[in-house]
């Protein structure tokens, strides 16, 4: 695990750690049968017209970039996605690193349950505890984050089954080869690849041409990170990705719509 990484899941299992307390399969099961049906992440990855889906990511800063968009509306910014035709929205609810919060995932939920169309959102946060998984379901997220380098197999395996019985499906994000492998045995049905090294903040999208051919062939083929141009996008769809995840180059954009259609037509 990288430097930066490693400093942030510290940080984040200090931070959680005063809400932890057993979370039962069976309560995550109850609370999705109670609660509103979110849409699904997965199939929202599945175009029909076989091009490439774009999740859009609300991100006002990262420790690689500094601030990109600082003081954003969430909102406001999930109503530019929704406009552009976004497949699906990816939403930072870390705030000591990157500036999100819960609300904002609530918010962008909530206003996607009263308008059309509804778009499926994914909780970005460093995942380390069912807690967590609890709170993206309550927050109307249809999927949640494994990073697979930052936890053991036996974190993996209960954040996946509980994503499984709050009926969320999971991205597993993996930056090497030993980590498709890892992802797999644990069940992965979508994995991304995280074209930036933390160690050295340094973004190669060869990454995701080298392993993404490696996936078996039913996963969904995510590229995350390093995606700015149709040329971009077009390496990311050549190599057998069905989507790309961009956060900085869409929240800088003045025209988000503009950017989508042009990852699209790679």
């Amino acid at each position: 695990m990288s430097d930066k990484l490693t400093e942030i899941m510290a940080w984040k299992r200090r931070e959680i750690a005063p809400l932890l307390r057993t979370v039962a399969e069976s309560e995550l099961s109850q609370l999705d049968a109670r609660l509103p049906r979110p849409p699904s992440f997965a199939a929202a990855l599945r175009r029909t017209d076989g091009r490439l889906a774009v999740i859009a990511e609300i991100k006002r800063r990262s420790p690689s970039a500094g601030d990109i968009k600082a003081g954003a509306s969430s909102l406001d910014q999930a109503r530019r996605y929704q406009a552009a035709g976004a497949d699906a929205l990816s939403v930072l609810t870390d705030e000591k690193f990157f500036g999100g919060t819960l609300d904002d995932l609530r918010g962008v939920t909530t206003h996607f349950r009263t308008t059309a169309p509804a778009i499926p959102c994914l909780r970005k946060d460093f995942m380390v505890h069912p807690i967590q998984v609890l709170q993206a379901r309550e927050a109307g997220a249809s999927a949640i984050l494994i990073i697979v380098r930052a936890l053991t197999d036996e974190e993996i395996t209960v954040l996946a089954a509980a994503a499984t019985a709050a009926g969320l499906d999971a991205l597993f994000e993996i930056h090497t080869e030993p980590e498709i492998g890892r992802a797999v045995r644990h069940g992965a049905k979508i994995i991304g690849v995280n074209n930036r090294d933390l160690a050295i903040f340094k973004t190669d999208l060869a990454l995701s041409e080298r392993l993404i051919p490696q996936f078996p062939r039913d996963i969904i083929a995510i590229s995350e990170s390093g995606i700015s141009s149709r040329i971009d996008a077009a390496r990311a769809r050549a190599a057998g990705a069905q989507a790309v995840l961009v956060g900085e180059a869409l929240m800088r954009s003045p025209d988000p719509a503009a950017l989508v259609a042009e990852f699209r037509s790679a």
